[in-house]
């Protein structure tokens, strides 16, 4: 406490210093800073905590937004000592808030307007009559600056209008550089009568350096052009037409370097034919008279690697030859970054480029970033409203890659119309970017400099809740979008209470889908996430959620999500939790044909299920179980999985699951031969997907019931039932079921002898079953292309296509598809002239169709009987 003055009881102003300390003696920030601190303690000396309530009472009052409200922390800084800047407006509202005299308020306002220098430093601003050095070490850019040129050669062509460019982007990434270097380049084509140069400050660090004022700027250019300093006149439309008479007729390059908005660039344009202006921003310059608008990004990996080694071409790379890729990586190909990391490269001599990567990568595992880059990122955060701040900071929490209104909404709990105008508003600063339509993303080192601010500015239990938001959103929205497209289902995912935030309307099947399709990406990020910093329960519920999207050929994110529902589960001893998981593991191992590890989940799924007694978990695995053995060639074991999960799904009422089983059961009928039992279970089984919605279910039992027609020769109904198939697939984005229906056409296509038709679709089907991972659909397939290239005359190309089908078939453990690749084999070999060969696969296919009790074997011994083998009657062990 200063001498002379004592404590009294907080509220009650001090006796011995009867007046209140003067503001206006104030010379520097810390002079400012002393004075507000005898000023608190003349008015009782209130507690941080008061001062700050009375505060936020006063702008609530006013109507300001919650997320502006002033925090305990950033009052206590407006007391700290040794500030190179203050917030005036927070200053001015806590001394209103130790003595809200408004004559006394007034002087503080006064006195901070002239320790920032914003009545003065405005006017004073340095304008040049030449560009400023290129850059040596310029490279890059090449597409940029062949617009700027087309912009000019237009302006040429056009009788010589009015040129004017604003390149935009984001602070550091190398405005400046391109318009002074696209000037001299245009320089040198062809020279200027006058350059005009102007740094407009519209985000400089310093407080005490606000954005030049226009008319000041005007009146420097109006100087250097000759004009006698009595002649300019004082107002600013006066000066702007004055400025626009000077450069009439005249080849003049302006470049307005660092602008704040349009209201500062409107004034100081030529607006003249023959004149080139080119403006720098970080803003979006949208409603700045035509204007080529050109948007800087981060250079290109390939340009930021050519910018280093050229600018540090002595110093040696070390051990790692990738090391220039490495820090270009690092510098997240950010100019300003790029050339703070040069310097840093130039000052250490004795060090490779090696250690700079190495050095590096340290720093980017610590979340650190370079000051240089933080003070470039820091002046556009600056200026931004408190909620556009908060929304900043914690979209850098959010765990995707990129993100759009609503999922934004629920991080910062606003409504959806104000998120989407602070994110247009963020956009135009370049502090987010464009990912697609309507979604934004976050450039790596904005990111990780947002987030570094939410650590020191949102506490943890705010942090928390905005996730917690967020993650409740995804939940949600992804319950609603499975209800809209498998309503059938609805009984076996978890329900989710609606959020608090905004969600999309999900209801129709399209929408439902292109949402799914759109945040795919999230929902991995978001089952990482919830899995490992708090959230378990959203984990195992999203997994069970999106468990039958998932199935519809996104295996490697099916692993993914479903395997952080099994660790989720496990380290919350989640008994339940963790049987679904496996389950759900075990039928994504399926799919990819990884049968060893699908079986060992599901059983592991299935001893926790039978503790738990739930008769619809035990029957999904014991239909998994039963796939596998089908897919194994194994019928009669599974037709036996497949008549115990239809008992249970009966046992629990489940119609759906009862659907599911009588389909496979009759796969398997059909597999062995028996097509009439099997289009009968398959006609069973549409009733029911019928009656209770399931059409992803029904779409499954048209296509099989058209193999089945195939099979017994009536194409009409096959073609009939594969393209209703087909079109329930695609109308719900059931990438798998289209797949398995395109190559059923395919087969269909080479029975009617029209082998084109038939090659296209199984390429087609092909193409999916590779994105997709499933290599089982891939050897059906490729055993469709070898049946259907044989039957178009090209046996050659059979053998490649049987051949490849018979390494994965091999491979699984797919003993029919192994039979069926040997079958096509012997016939394109056969077609060949290669008897021997022919009667080798014809050998193998034999034996295994045996073993396996298909009809096929018959076809086979007439084949064999045609190339002259005689062939035996016996059991299948002797045809090994």
């Amino acid at each position: 406490m200063p001498p002379g003055l004592r404590r009294e009881p907080a509220g009650q102003p001090v006796d011995t210093f009867a007046d209140p300390p003067d503001p206006g003696q104030a010379l520097t920030l810390d002079d400012i800073v002393e004075r507000l601190r005898l000023l608190k303690v003349w008015a009782g000396d209130p507690s941080y905590e008061t001062i700050k309530d009375r505060i936020n009472a006063a702008w609530s009052e006013a109507g300001r937004p919650t997320g502006e409200l002033a925090g305990k922390t950033t009052v206590v800084d407006c007391f700290r000592r040794g500030r190179r800047r203050l917030n005036s407006d927070l200053v001015i509202a806590v001394v209103e808030a130790l003595h809200p005299d408004v004559g006394y308020v007034t002087q503080w306002r006064q006195a901070m307007r002239v320790i920032a220098g914003e009545t003065t430093a405005a006017a004073h601003v340095r304008v040049q009559d030449e560009l400023p050095q290129d850059l040596a070490e310029f490279t890059g850019r090449t597409l940029e600056l062949d617009r700027l040129r087309s912009a000019l050669q237009r302006g040429q062509h056009d009788g010589g209008a009015v040129v004017i460019s604003a390149i935009e982007g984001m602070a550091g990434v190398g405005k400046t550089q391109l318009a002074v270097h696209a000037g001299h380049l245009l320089a040198r084509e062809r020279p200027f009568e006058h350059v005009l140069f102007v740094n407009l400050r519209g985000f400089h660090p310093d407080p005490a350096q606000p954005p030049a004022d226009p008319a000041a700027v005007l009146d420097g250019f109006l100087r250097l052009l000759g004009e006698p300093g009595h002649r300019i006149p004082h107002d600013l439309p006066t000066r702007a037409a004055a400025f626009r008479g000077r450069v009439a007729g005249t080849r003049t390059l302006v470049i307005l370097d660092n602008a704040a908005d349009e209201d500062q660039v409107r004034p100081l344009l030529a607006d003249t034919p023959g004149c080139i202006t080119l403006v720098t921003s970080r803003r979006s310059l949208t409603e700045l008279p035509p204007a080529t608008h050109l948007t800087l990004d981060a250079f290109t990996a390939e340009e930021a690697v050519a910018f280093l080694t050229q600018a540090v071409s002595g110093t040696p790379v070390g051990k790692d030859p990738q090391a220039p890729a490495r820090i270009a990586r690092r510098c997240g190909y950010l100019p300003l970054c790029l050339g703070l990391v040069i310097g840093h490269i130039r000052g250490k001599p004795g060090w490779t480029l090696t250690d700079h990567a190495d050095r590096l990568d340290e720093r980017h595992h610590d979340r650190r970033l370079d000051t240089g880059v933080e003070l470039a990122l820091h002046l556009s955060y600056q200026r931004l409203s408190g909620d556009r701040r908060r929304l900043l900071r914690l979209a850098a929490l959010h765990p995707g890659e990129d993100f759009d209104a609503y999922g934004v909404a629920a991080l910062c709990d606003f409504d959806l119309r104000t998120t989407q105008a602070h994110l247009r508003d963020l956009r135009r600063d370049h502090l987010l970017q464009d990912a697609s339509p309507g979604r934004y993303t976050q450039h790596d080192l904005v990111r990780a400099f947002a987030a570094n601010l939410a650590g020191d500015e949102d506490p943890p239990a705010e942090r928390h809740a905005a996730l917690t938001r967020l993650f409740d959103y995804y939940l949600s929205a992804a319950a609603a979008a499975m209800d809209t497209l498998h309503p059938a289902e609805a009984h076996r995912r978890p329900r989710i209470a609606s959020p608090t935030t905004p969600t999309p309307v999900l209801t129709e099947a399209g929408t439902a889908r292109d949402w799914l399709d759109v945040e795919r990406a999230t929902l991995v990020a978001t089952a990482a996430r919830t899995a490992t910093d708090g959230w378990p329960s959203h984990t195992t519920r999203l997994s069970t959620i999106l468990f039958r999207y998932l199935n519809g050929g996104y295996n490697n994110d099916a692993l993914t999500i479903h395997g952080h529902a099994y660790d989720a589960a496990r380290h919350t001893n989640d008994a339940k939790g963790q049987a679904h998981a496996l389950t759900n593991l075990g039928a994504a191992y399926v799919q990819i044909g990884r049968f060893a590890q699908a079986v060992d989940h599901l059983e592991r799924a299935l001893n926790l299920h039978k503790l738990t007694e739930d008769r619809t978990g035990q029957a999904r695995i014991l239909t998994n179980l039963g796939i596998v053995e089908a897919r194994l060639g194994r019928y009669r074991r599974a037709a036996d999985r497949h008549g115990q999960a239809l008992t249970r799904y009966r046992q629990a009422g489940d119609r759906t699951g009862e659907a599911r089983a009588l389909g496979n059961l009759g796969f398997v009928a059909a597999r062995l031969g028996d097509y009439q039992p099997a289009a009968e279970r398959y006609r069973q089984a549409l009733a029911l997907c019928r009656q209770t919605g399931d059409h992803v279910g029904e779409a499954s039992m048209l296509g099989n019931l058209g193999d089945v027609e195939v099979r017994i020769g009536h194409y009409d109904l096959a073609a009939e039932h594969i393209q209703q198939a087909m079109t329930l697939y695609r109308q719900h984005g059931d990438r798998d079921g289209e797949a398995w229906t395109l190559d059923s056409l395919g087969i269909l296509h080479t029975h009617l002898d029209q082998p084109t038709q038939a090659v296209e679709h199984h390429q087609q089907a092909l193409s999916i079953f590779r994105q997709a991972g499933a290599r089982d659909g891939e050897a059906y397939a490729l055993n469709g292309l070898g049946e259907a290239t044989q039957a178009a005359g090209q046996p050659t190309h059979a053998v490649a296509h049987h051949g490849a089908a018979l390494g994965i078939a091999a491979d699984i453990g797919a003993l029919d598809q192994q039979a069926r690749a040997h079958a096509g084999l012997g016939r394109a070999h056969r077609t060949l002239g290669d008897l021997d060969q022919a009667r080798q696969h014809y050998h193998h296919a034999l034996a295994r169709y045996l073993d396996l009790g298909m009809p096929q074997a018959e076809q086979i011994r007439a084949q064999m009987t045609a190339v002259g083998e005689t062939v035996k009657r016996g059991p299948p062990a002797q045809w090994r």
